[in-house]
């Protein structure tokens, strides 16, 4: 089923893309094409910031994506604020907590030695946050892998696999402070590897820096208005914050 959170598919093409196509390879392709031109700029916009703020997160899907979109760089707030977004099982922050989720994830990275401690917290947050109709994964990987290069660490992302990656990381959206996204990057992890070498590394991975196939990045859970898809997020978020409680209980 096409994500058409607009409701304009057929009018304006998939999320109202500036040519308004249709044809989903071609709209990769267009995405493949803003993100391997722009990640460059969007490095350098985040090395230029004393410190990485929310409105940082926005101008570089903006500076990325927005040859693509016209909404890039705006927020589900902002353009979806009255839908549920989700992947299987999970369901991403609702549009009013976005912000919370990732200034959290942000503030994390910026403390001494927890990039190199809970990497994967701070991608669980990010993600949870999930703040954009589309282009989420390379703009938060973008802000990710800037963030682990200020700390002086890298993920090796290339050794690791999606199936197990994408594993961890639900299990992580579903039970946060359970450190399960943490103990699967922790292998992964080495020095930093030069700002001059960010964007080729990036562009060298699977599925960010290429047309690939990837999995729908979401879909459409429901209208926030709807009686049953406030319960279903009232339940979801019950056990993220049990999850967090039980966890803190033990130290972690």
């Amino acid at each position: 089923m096409t994500f058409d959170p607009f409701r304009d598919f057929t009018e304006r093409g998939y999320l109202r893309n500036v040519g308004g196509e249709k044809d989903p390879k071609k709209v990769k392709w267009l995405e493949h094409v803003s993100f391997a031109s722009e990640l460059p700029v969007a490095l350098d916009l985040l090395a230029e910031r004393g410190h990485v703020g929310y409105q940082d997160v926005l101008d570089v899907h903006g500076t990325l994506f927005g040859s693509v979109y016209p909404w890039a760089g705006q927020d589900r707030l902002q353009t979806a604020p009255d839908l549920a977004v989700g992947r299987g099982p999970v369901l991403f922050a609702a549009p009013s907590e976005i912000r919370r989720s990732v200034d959290y994830a942000l503030e994390l990275a910026q403390k001494r030695n927890a990039m190199g401690d809970q990497p994967g917290t701070v991608m669980g947050y990010l993600a949870y946050g999930h703040p954009f109709l589309d282009g989420n994964g390379r703009a938060l990987m973008t802000v990710h892998a800037h963030l682990a290069q200020r700390a002086g660490v890298s993920i090796a992302w290339g050794a690791t696999n999606k199936s197990d990656y994408l594993n961890a990381l639900t299990r992580e959206l579903q039970e946060p402070g359970s450190g399960h996204l943490d103990d699967y990057l922790r292998p992964h992890m080495g020095v930093a590897i030069g700002q001059d070498n960010l964007a080729s590394h990036l562009l060298s991975l699977p599925g960010l820096g290429s047309t690939e196939e990837r999995l729908p990045e979401h879909e459409v859970a429901g209208d926030l208005n709807d009686a049953d898809v406030r319960a279903r997020y009232e339940e979801y978020e019950l056990k993220r914050e049990e999850s967090l409680d039980r966890n803190k209980s033990r130290g972690r």
